[in-house]
C-alpha cells in the first residue's frame, strides 16, 4: 500500500510527518520504504546523518514517473510513503496517482485550512479516473488543546475528506529528532511517541490493514 504525504503549502512539516509515520509503521513488523520525491531530499538527509541503518528503507526518487516506476519498486515490501516537495507539480500529481492514500497535513491556522484547498484539488481530480482512492487530513504541530485548534478541525469539515482522530501535537522530542533520530529513539516512551504510534494505527485502520 503506497500512502503519499502531500501539501502544496510550505512549512506542514512533511518530512518529519513521514519520517516518523514510517517509523512507527516499522516497529508495527511492516516491511516499510520511504520515498523521498522531494528535490530538497530532506528525508535523504536525515538518513544521511544517522550513524546506523535507519529502521526502514529510504530512497530518493524526485522523478515525474514515480506511477510507472513504483509498483515495482515497493513490491518487496508491505507499506511505501512517498514524502513531496511544497508546491504544485507533475511530481506530486504522480505521487498522487500512484497512491492508495493521501495525507494531507494542516496546522492549526486559518492560513493552513485555507491553502488545503489546493491540494484537496489535486486529489479531486485524480479521483476522478482513480475513484478508490483515500484521501484524510492530519492536524500536524498542534499547541494544545487551544481554541483556534478546535476552530481548524471544524472548518476542516467543509472539505470532503476526513480528520484522522490523532492531532500530532508540537513537542520538544520531535525537534530533538531532526538530527537522524526519530521521537522512537530519542523518547520512545513519551507523549510524541505515542502520537505517531496513535497516527500509524488511525492510518492503518482507514487502508483496512490494522492488525498490528
Amino acid at each position: 500500500m503506497i500512502i503519499t504525504i502531500a501539501s502544496l503549502k510550505g512549512g506542514s512539516g512533511k518530512t518529519s510527518l513521514s519520517v516518523h509515520l514510517a517509523h512507527a509503521i516499522a516497529l508495527a513488523g511492516r516491511r516499510v520504504l520511504l520515498v523521498d520525491a522531494d528535490p530538497q531530499a530532506s528525508a535523504s538527509t536525515w538518513a544521511s546523518a544517522r550513524e546506523e541503518k535507519p529502521p526502514f528503507s529510504v530512497v530518493g526518487m524526485a522523478r515525474n514517473t514515480l506511477h510507472r516506476e513504483l509498483p515495482d519498486l515497493v513490491s518487496t515490501y508491505d507499506h511505501a510513503l512517498i514524502d513531496t516537495p511544497p508546491r504544485t507539480s507533475k511530481l506530486t500529481g504522480s505521487a498522487i496517482v500512484s497512491s492508495d492514500l493521501v495525507l494531507i497535513p494542516v496546522q492549526p491556522s486559518s492560513y493552513d485550512v485555507w491553502a488545503a484547498a489546493e491540494t484537496v484539488a489535486m486529489v479531486e481530480q485524480v479521483q476522478g479516473i482513480k475513484p478508490d482512492l483515500l484521501a484524510a487530513f492530519v492536524v500536524n504541530r498542534a499547541i494544545g488543546r487551544t481554541v483556534i485548534a478546535r476552530d481548524i478541525l471544524d472548518a476542516l469539515q467543509d472539505y470532503p475528506f476526513p480528520v484522522l482522530p490523532t492531532t500530532i501535537a508540537q513537542r520538544v522530542a520531535i525537534a530533538e529528532s531532526s538530527g537522524g533520530h526519530t521521537v522512537f529513539e530519542v523518547e520512545p516512551s513519551g507523549a510524541a511517541a505515542r502520537d505517531f504510534r496513535a497516527l500509524a494505527k488511525d492510518v492503518l485502520k482507514l487502508m483496512g490493514a490494522e492488525k498490528w
